[in-house]
């Protein structure tokens, strides 16, 4: 895997989250706009039409950091596990959303994306201290988790 071309890297590194993400919305799409719109909400919950085009930015950003790390060398010291804790915040993030409006299980997801706030921390800073660049690009995905973490809660709260 390390010998790929980079632009390969780069390709596989974005359409990993793109599809990642494409799927796990596949798995609760009837759900989402039903369940999501008889929820009360706070005031600062954006239209629902935000969170397609926020993710599919953000999935871009995570790509392009991973694909800088990766592309370091799978031998350089400290790839491995920032690229493993890239992994399992990944599937936290895939997992949240079926657990939400899948399940309808707002309380599950919100013990889900408090874990994938502290593992998107742990990657940012191994990322960080591998390419500055890459832990940047996952800055806003950090601000987002953030976002959507106050969001989760209070959705709990009204409901």
């Amino acid at each position: 895997m390390d010998r790929l071309p980079a632009i390969v890297k780069l390709a596989i590194s974005v359409a990993v989250p793109l599809i990642g993400g494409f799927i796990s919305s596949l798995l609760s799409m009837q759900n989402i706009k039903s369940f999501y719109l008889s929820l009360d909400k706070p005031s600062f919950a954006p239209p629902s039409w935000v969170f397609g085009p926020a993710w599919t930015v953000l999935y871009i950003l995570m790509g392009i950091a991973a694909f800088l790390i990766w592309n370091k060398g799978l031998n350089t010291e400290g790839v491995i596990p920032a690229l493993g804790f890239y992994l399992i915040q990944l599937a936290l993030n895939f997992s949240w959303t079926p657990i939400f409006f899948r399940f309808q299980s707002i309380l599950g997801a919100l013990v889900v994306i408090i874990i994938l706030w502290i593992a998107i921390i742990i990657t940012t800073v191994l990322f960080w201290r591998l390419n500055k660049i890459a832990g940047l690009l996952l800055v806003p995905y950090l601000l987002w988790v953030t976002f959507a973490t106050a969001l989760n809660y209070y959705i709990l709260r009204l409901n």
